[in-house]
């Protein structure tokens, strides 16, 4: 299975933010729209990723206040990608090692979309009880063997 496979299933919806946005404006729309992350695009390129964990950085530095810093301030600066060609288990050891809950789907220079761990989870188990039902089904189909009789 390949990133393009689970982007399909995902829908096409995504959330970016610019750099400059202040960092209380993106933390509320990532409430807003129950969302763990915020691409953040500046004319027209990636620049980086706002994730809970930036967000959360962030509110341990100002006292448990978002303060009046921007998104640019707290924001993975060189978040790592995938392309729609990557293979699930690539993602998911890619995710594992660096800590990433969510990676950018990247064609060259295009964002198609993100993927999160979840996705990614989903997608492994859909996978998989797709298989088990199939074989299943082929098991439970096996033709019967003819006995001899002398």
């Amino acid at each position: 299975m390949k990133v393009s496979e689970i982007l399909q299933v995902k829908g096409e919806v995504l959330y970016t933010v610019a750099p400059d946005t202040p960092l209380v404006d993106a933390a509320t729309t990532m409430s807003e729209k129950d969302i763990g992350s915020l691409v953040v695009m500046e004319y027209g390129d990636l620049v980086g990723m706002l994730t809970f964990r930036e967000v959360i950085k962030a509110l341990r530095e100002n006292g448990g206040s978002l303060g009046a810093g921007t998104v640019r301030r707290h924001m993975d600066d060189s978040p790592i990608t995938v392309t729609p060609d990557t293979e699930v288990n690539e993602v998911r050891r890619i995710m594992l090692e660096k800590h990433a809950r969510y990676l950018p789907v990247m064609n060259a220079r295009t964002l198609l979309g993100v993927i999160s761990f979840y996705d990614v989870a989903k997608a492994v188990l859909e996978a998989q009880s797709f298989e088990n039902r199939m074989l299943k089904a082929y098991i439970r189909d096996w033709p019967a063997e003819e006995t001899a009789t002398d």
